[in-house]
């Protein structure tokens, strides 16, 4: 799958992505510009409001991998959170993970019949308005998250098992900027 969002017209919301929330609220997700991004500068914008936004890529349908995604929080006042989901079935129940850089920490949680569940905080250093990498690697029931490049969480938890989509997540008032996704099957 196309790392990038270099295909998708500016102003257009992102093709053969389902984008929505877990909650409520008015999630604005759509194709624009950002220094330092890619080659073409193109990302995938967040800058809406709502509970949980997410946005997985259609077609995804994925047991055992790996999901990536580069991002970069540039405002928000209750939050400033990227992140990626996976094992997504719907919008009430899939796992996700992700940093916040007004916390300085990464998470990992679960979301089931629409409500997050906490599995484990960590501390982290998230620069705001910068460039991450979030990897989150899975299989069976073990669960490893990087960021930048260094693990950070990794586990072993099942309440979420099988195949579903992998996409990006943000919460509450996060503009957040994702330039580069990547999902993968182990097998």
């Amino acid at each position: 799958m196309a790392p990038g969002f270099d295909g998708t017209v500016l102003g257009a919301s992102p093709h053969y992505w389902s984008c929505g929330v877990t909650g409520g609220g008015t999630p604005h997700w759509v194709i624009t510009t950002e220094p330092g991004s890619t080659h073409s500068d193109r990302v995938l914008l967040q800058d809406g409001r709502g509970t949980y936004p997410w946005c997985v890529k259609v077609g995804t349908s994925i047991t055992d991998g790996f999901v990536e995604t580069r991002f970069k929080p540039l405002a928000g006042r209750e939050d400033q959170a990227g992140g990626v989901v996976w094992r997504w079935k719907n919008a009430d129940n899939y796992y996700v993970a992700r940093a916040n850089a007004l916390e300085n920490n990464v998470s990992l949680y679960y979301v089931e019949g629409g409500s997050r569940k906490t599995i484990k905080y960590i501390d982290a250093p998230v620069a705001p308005a910068s460039w991450h990498t979030l990897r989150v690697e899975f299989s069976g029931t073990h669960i490893a998250v990087a960021l930048d490049g260094k693990l950070y969480i990794e586990l072993d938890d099942s309440h979420i098992s099988g195949p579903g989509a992998a996409g990006v997540w943000t919460k509450a008032d996060s503009v957040t900027a994702f330039s580069r996704f990547h999902a993968g099957s182990s097998n």
